[in-house]
């Protein structure tokens, strides 16, 4: 007798596809808000808050100005308000906003491609001294940042910085920020192409257009023609590099999708040249397609470059071509890497025979005073061209070389304490604004920075190669603490007697250039704050000690054991 087959089992029936989770991508989800941010973005554009601050709260005083216009709107004019006194690091992460928040602004400055006059300078300079209690600092993306700023005196400052062509708008908020470029465009004897009718076409023509004043994020835009490539393009969200095409001359090779922050990613090649005339074109749609397709819904993945991970360059580059430009773009190779320094420290040939000097502030640290002064001094030599750069250098234009040399001496032996041939330890160092004023860091970066830069100098002299050396005051990295040759990312650090403390997380071997690539971190190790010299110099001492013959610090890094590098 046989057994019977088995009955047969119903076949499932195929479940539907689960629809995505919408992510707030304007084209795919619609434009309902989905979080607070965008729903105040789209109850009032942030540049409407300009108005009210005129008429009610400078007259009013900080208590009158409503949350929603405080945070963010106040960003869409370049303002936030900066750090009560007082508050140690552990306490931002503990505190609320409005907790940690005092009633004075940061108040950023626009200068797009570093470029400032002396009249503007010193009115800077002059603005810090009497409404921003004489505070300036040059930041990494060419702007000055002011501090203790109060709302009564903001439409008195925003009528100086208009008499000089100045203002903040659009100095900090989901919009396009102030744009990178070369600060010697159509100057420096070493350009390929300038960069300055494109940047001038987008600061004067786009950035004016309301499509472009509600973003998911912040927008992150650099454009250099400057063989030297000096506009950090690796961490852009769209950046345009001087280019030679075989067949069609200088013009741009085009990267998107950098950005650092605690999810760090380097920009990619787009695999295009771009002429100078339609730089405008193609930095639109890239920012259109960010308007229309970014991740709206959690602002920690509202950035370019999370689009163009899950993207990948090549459906970003159809994207833009079919449906935003409706033409094909010219493929381009990419350019040769500019090997040495990127900055612009010392004295350098112009394109018309003259000279400009590069000195350099440390970690950019300046006063209202100071900036005064400098105005002043260059324009005793002849000069009314000053640029501020992506290294927080300033830069004076149109010397003769003789000049140049009189004018460097000067600065560095009188109380400006200007360098143009300062050690590797100050020309690279870097840092955030830290606990001082922001209210994300854990500890103290500017004035540490400062002091490390001396310690290192009397201990060390100086080094034969380049090491930059970051202070970040949080893991958002607005020092670039992963790119760094030695990062430091602050954070609060427990003694052996339980004590809690200012320290930081390293990053090690991290660079741009040649071979970009994020620093690694060697497991435990962190560094209290007040061993930060002894730990550098310890580290300095093992790379010199067991370096090859024309070794670069990340090299060493890279191969060495873990114990040389704690």
């Amino acid at each position: 007798m046989t057994d019977s087959p088995a009955p047969a089992r119903p076949a499932k029936k195929a479940r539907p596809a689960r629809k995505p989770r919408p992510q707030g991508q304007w084209k795919v989800d619609g434009t309902e808000p989905l979080n607070d941010d965008e729903r105040i973005k789209q109850e009032a554009p942030g540049l409407s808050v300009m108005q009210r601050i005129r008429d009610v709260y400078s007259k009013e005083g900080f208590d009158s100005i409503p949350a929603a216009d405080l945070a963010p709107r106040f960003k869409w004019v370049g303002m936030y308000t900066q750090r009560k006194q007082g508050l140690n690091g552990e306490k931002t992460s503990t505190l609320t906003n409005a907790e940690l928040q005092d009633n004075f602004f940061m108040m950023r400055i626009r200068l797009d491609g570093g470029q400032v006059s002396t009249e503007q300078l010193r009115t800077i300079g002059r603005i810090s001294e009497n409404y921003a209690r004489n505070t300036a600092d040059f930041t990494d993306r060419q702007n000055v940042q002011l501090h203790w700023v109060r709302i009564e005196d903001v439409p008195t400052i925003w009528d100086e910085l208009e008499n000089v062509g100045l203002n903040t708008r659009f100095g900090c908020g989901d919009v396009p920020r102030v744009i990178l470029g070369s600060p010697v465009a159509g100057i420096a004897k070493d350009e390929i192409i300038d960069a300055t009718p494109a940047i001038k076409k987008i600061k004067e023509e786009s950035l004016l257009k309301e499509e472009f004043h509600n973003l998911p994020r912040k927008f992150k835009t650099a454009i250099s023609g400057n063989g030297r490539q000096d506009v950090t393009h690796e961490m852009q969200d769209v950046a345009f590099i001087g280019s030679v095409h075989p067949e069609h001359g200088p013009g741009f090779d085009v990267w998107v999708g950098g950005g650092l922050s605690t999810n760090p990613m380097l920009a990619k090649r787009l695999g295009v040249w771009c002429p100078l005339e339609e730089v405008q074109e193609v930095w639109e749609g890239v920012v259109k397609i960010f308007r229309d397709y970014g991740y709206r819904k959690v602002r920690n993945r509202a950035r370019l470059k999370f689009l163009v991970a899950d993207w990948g360059i090549e459906k970003f580059r159809q994207v833009l071509e079919e449906e935003y430009l409706g033409r094909t773009l010219i493929d381009g190779d990419a350019p040769e890497e500019w090997p040495g320094y990127r900055d612009h420290v010392g004295i350098h040939e112009q394109q018309d025979g003259k000279v400009y000097l590069g000195v350099k502030p440390t970690v950019g640290h300046t006063d209202g005073q100071q900036l005064q002064r400098l105005a002043d001094t260059a324009e005793r030599y002849g000069v009314s061209r000053i640029r501020t750069t992506a290294d927080k250098e300033l830069l004076f234009l149109d010397l003769s070389r003789e000049d140049a040399e009189k004018l460097a001496k000067e600065l560095e032996e009188t109380e400006e304490h200007l360098s143009a041939q300062p050690s590797a330890f100050r020309r690279d160092i870097i840092s955030c604004t830290g606990l001082e004023y922001c209210k994300l860091a854990h500890v103290v970066t500017k004035q540490r920075a400062i002091a490390l830069v001396d310690e290192l100098e009397e201990r060390l002299g100086d080094l034969d190669v380049p090491l930059k050396i970051s202070l970040n005051g949080c893991p958002n990295s607005c020092a670039r603490t992963q790119l760094s040759d030695i990062g430091f990312s602050g954070k609060i650090l427990t003694t052996d007697e339980g004590e809690r403390v200012e320290g930081f997380q390293v990053h090690l071997g991290g660079s741009v250039g040649l071979r970009p690539d994020f620093g690694k971190k060697v497991r435990g190790n962190q560094v209290f704050s007040k061993d930060l010299g002894d730990y550098v110099v310890r580290i300095v001492e093992n790379f010199k000690a067991g370096r090859e013959e024309g070794e670069q610090f990340r090299d060493w890094v890279l191969r060495a054991d873990d114990e040389l590098l704690v």
